[in-house]
């Protein structure tokens, strides 16, 4: 029974390293700040709040969120540095570029998964959809040079499918969302993020590496454990339970 036990927390474990979110610890984070997180007004957050190395965090209340807050600790501490980790992969080679997107406004844009590039700003004015193709791991990256910025009631959303929750912004330096803009995704910026006043981000995140996360009365869900990481934990699971029953030899 011993080495059946052993068996199943290495197999466990293999599973484990092999599903490990891409954005680490900073995942549970629906507003994490370098420099400071400023808030006015009723902002609601679906996950923790923390900054680092800065240590200031106002205005919650009358901002409130579901999770934990962490100023200057620890805890912020690492999932800065796993933001920054998630922020340098996805920008690497291992994921090849679907499109280059320089100069085009995503706004009209329908885009299946992929990775799409700008050398220099990216902005957003209307509708961008994106097609999961009937995938729940759908990934989507954006690789924007320098900043990206959305118009008033710009919004992202999807289509054939459910899920959405592998959107990435890799911003070079700052993002600004429009006021009443509805967006999608987890944005990873060098510099700053600015929320205007009533926007929301769906199956997301606010990740400032470098600088501060301005928020005004905006509400941010976070996103839900990713498909592939389920299905991997499952597998575990059903195989340590397959051990379990495992007939005894005879001796």
């Amino acid at each position: 029974m011993k080495r059946t036990w052993i068996y199943g927390l290495l197999l466990l474990s293999a599973l484990s390293l092999r599903a490990a979110p891409i954005l680490g610890t900073a995942r549970t984070f629906s507003v994490l700040g370098a420099s400071t997180v400023t808030n006015a007004g009723p902002t609601a957050l679906s996950g923790d709040l923390g900054v680092s190395p800065g240590a200031t965090i106002t205005g919650f209340p009358p901002g409130v969120f579901t999770g934990t807050i962490y100023p200057g600790t620890a805890v912020a501490t690492e999932a800065e540095a796993d933001a920054l980790k998630a922020y340098d992969s996805l920008r690497s080679s291992i994921y090849a570029v679907t499109q280059d997107l320089t100069g085009e406004d995503l706004g009209g844009l329908t885009l299946t998964p992929g990775v799409y590039t700008f050398n220099s700003a990216a902005q957003l004015t209307g509708l961008l959809t994106l097609n999961l193709m009937g995938d729940p791991n759908s990934l989507f990256i954006f690789r924007i040079g320098s900043t990206l910025t959305t118009a008033t009631s710009s919004s992202v959303t999807t289509i054939n499918g459910t899920g959405g929750d592998n959107v990435y912004w890799l911003i070079g330096s700052s993002a600004t969302l429009g006021t009443g803009s509805n967006f999608q995704g987890n944005i990873l910026a060098n510099q700053s993020i600015t929320l205007t006043t009533g926007t929301n981000i769906t199956n997301g995140s606010a990740l400032a590496l470098n600088g501060a996360v301005t928020l005004d009365t905006n509400h941010i869900s976070g996103s839900a454990p990713e498909p592939a990481t389920l299905a991997l934990l499952g597998a575990g699971l059903l195989g340590l339970r397959l051990l379990r029953r495992r007939p005894k030899l005879a001796t």
